[in-house]
């Protein structure tokens, strides 16, 4: 059982935590003032320490490095006591096992360093096999370079080993290089133990700066979690490295480890500046649920048309413009990098109106392989009677074109210079001349049919929400039946949907897939903490919509934990209630 870590704040596999020790410690962070090391068993016999909340004890260990063949791991393994105080074993990454510790020291981490694939498959085979809420720890390998990586990888705790060896040796560290410090005419730094003559400076003084510049770096990882936004930092920071870069790209390349970790929600902002954006878990997760949980269920044609700066789409100027011409003629389908292609009704749905992008104009080939596979998927998917491309020459029609050979298509081009030019609107007009309008409520059905969809699996919309009527206005749409008892409302921040009391229940009672958390017998208000957490759905993500039931209530709320997290922490939050009643 875990007492003395819990996780406060997550953004994908990097967490915000508290080392509640009488000093409460916030992670990620250097440890080495509160940390005691019992000693290794290779070098003498260990008493058990007496401990106490003041410190991270280390119990009595045997270090294995990395290639030490299992079965001498296994017989020099350490039987770990159960203790009364905040400790942390040592453990090997090829042998892990979960000794009720509430932290975990990995002794082969060294060998791992310098190859993203090995390390990778360090952070993921130790995490994956000790409870989701005890702390990793990383001795003698923190940089001001690395540590965002680390962070980023699921690594809580660090030390400052590495940077003060790189000190006494002369290294000058910063969060881009390691300089050799007889190479400085001046120290690029302004903590305090730089504000000195260079030549004054020493090792000492160097070792001291080296630990300054980790602590500096890993404040703005914890600010970096907290606004949800360590990826869009990190892309930037990794490329000081070859070898961080391929780590990043190794973790993405882990899609149920990072996925499983990953929001399917949050109010930060993507910023899309860099390639290695197409490859994240939130991008790739919302192309796969366009691409086989959404089904269009208008019968107009289909007009395909470029994204905008503006978000969600139909508030910016340019759709504004469309709209005027297409007067619900058609289904609206936005192109975009790195999202890929965002149906009308989705276009508030995270992260379709989170996201910012580097505009120069041009698409470079990954992203136009990226946006005409999930455009290729989308429509074989989706038929549509006729396929309009209102969409400039750069990129989108190339784009389009790639789709159209492949599948077979017969689309009608009618940008003539630009989308939003009198002739490219006229033609765009001519094209949809002849079809019918399809109403409001129509619209608004079809909307929240669609968020269900994304949301909750394949055909949810319709076993949810076959027979509806909707009240308020888009995007804050409330969903009743027939008897005008509210099931849901629309949340245009994330573009979701929020059940109600009677909405759970019929989803309960519905075929759509459940994210269903089971709880002890009490009734929650206001939070469900973990330890009264019978079991959990493993589909459950931070964010998602859930149904509470256990003996005494039932309640409906949203997961601030992935559905295992919840089923194994003895600490936390593990999700937020909205409504309950008591059975």
């Amino acid at each position: 059982m875990t007492d003395y870590f819990e996780v406060h704040e997550r953004d994908g596999a990097a967490r915000i935590g508290e080392l509640r020790l009488a000093d409460a410690r916030t992670t990620p962070a250097l440890v080495d003032d509160i940390l005691e090391d019992a000693g290794s068993l290779w070098a003498a016999d260990r008493d058990v320490p007496e401990g106490d909340e003041s410190t991270l004890t280390v119990l009595p260990h045997r270090g294995f490095p990395g290639g030490t063949a299992e079965e001498v791991q296994a017989s020099f393994a350490v039987d770990h006591p159960d203790v009364e105080f905040p400790s942390v074993a040592v453990i090997s990454s090829e042998t892990v096992e979960d000794h009720g510790t509430d932290a975990y020291a990995v002794s082969n981490v060294q060998s791992a360093m310098g190859h993203g694939a090995a390390l990778v498959d360090t952070v993921i085979s130790v995490r994956e096999s000790i409870p989701a809420d005890t702390a990793l720890y990383f001795s003698g390998v923190a940089t001001p370079r690395n540590v965002a990586l680390l962070a980023y990888a699921g690594v809580d705790l660090f030390d400052e080993t590495a940077a003060v060896i790189k000190g006494t040796e002369g290294r000058y560290l910063t969060t881009d290089e390691a300089y050799f410090l007889e190479d400085l005419e001046e120290l690029p730094c302004s903590c305090p133990v730089c504000q000195q003559p260079r030549e004054e400076f020493t090792r000492e003084d160097c070792a001291e700066h080296n630990v300054n510049a980790l602590e500096a770096e890993l404040g703005i990882v914890r600010r970096r979690i907290r606004d949800g936004r360590l990826r869009d930092y990190l892309e930037g920071q990794a490329r000081q490295d070859q070898w961080l870069t391929a780590a990043m790209r190794e973790l993405d390349s882990q899609w149920g480890y990072l996925e499983e970790r990953t929001p399917i929600l949050r109010d930060a902002q993507i910023s899309a500046a860099t390639e290695d954006t197409l490859r994240r878990v939130e991008i790739q997760r919302y192309a796969d649920r366009v691409t086989s949980r959404y089904r269009n269920r208008f019968d107009n044609p289909l007009v395909l048309v470029p994204c905008s700066a503006a978000k969600p789409y139909s508030e910016s100027q340019s759709h504004r413009q469309f709209h005027d011409v297409i007067q619900w003629r058609a289904h609206l389908v936005s192109m975009t990098s790195p999202i890929g292609v965002v149906p009308q009704e989705l276009e508030t749905t995270y992260p379709a109106q989170h996201y910012d992008t580097v505009v120069t104009g041009r698409w470079s080939e990954d992203e136009k392989q990226f946006v005409s596979s999930v455009l290729e998927r989308y429509l074989e998917r989706n038929e549509y009677s006729k396929i309009i491309a209102h969409v400039p020459g750069e990129g989108y029609r190339d784009i389009v074109g790639r789709v159209e050979e492949s599948l077979g298509l017969d689309v009608t081009y009618t940008v003539a210079e630009h989308p939003t030019d009198d002739e490219s609107l006229a033609n765009l007009g001519e094209a949809l001349s002849g079809e019918l309008k399809y109403s409001k409520r129509e619209r608004e059905h079809n909307t929240v049919r669609a968020i269900a969809d994304y949301l909750l699996g394949d055909g949810a919309g319709d076993d949810l929400f076959a027979d509806i009527q909707t009240t308020s206005r888009y995007p804050k749409i409330q969903v009743r039946d027939r008897e005008d008892t509210q099931l849901a409302t629309m949340v245009p921040q994330y573009g979701t949907l929020s059940f109600t009391l009677e909405g759970a229940k019929r989803w309960l009672e519905s075929d759509a897939p459940t994210k269903r958390v089971e709880i002890d017998g009490f009734v929650p208000h206001g939070s469900v903490l973990a330890p009264g957490v019978v079991d959990a759905d493993e589909d459950i993500r931070v964010g998602d919509e859930v149904i509470v039931e256990g003996p005494k209530a039932f309640a409906v709320g949203r997961a601030e934990m992935f559905g295992r997290e919840m089923a194994e922490s003895t600490r936390g939050i593990a999700c937020e209630i909205r409504h309950v009643e008591e059975t």
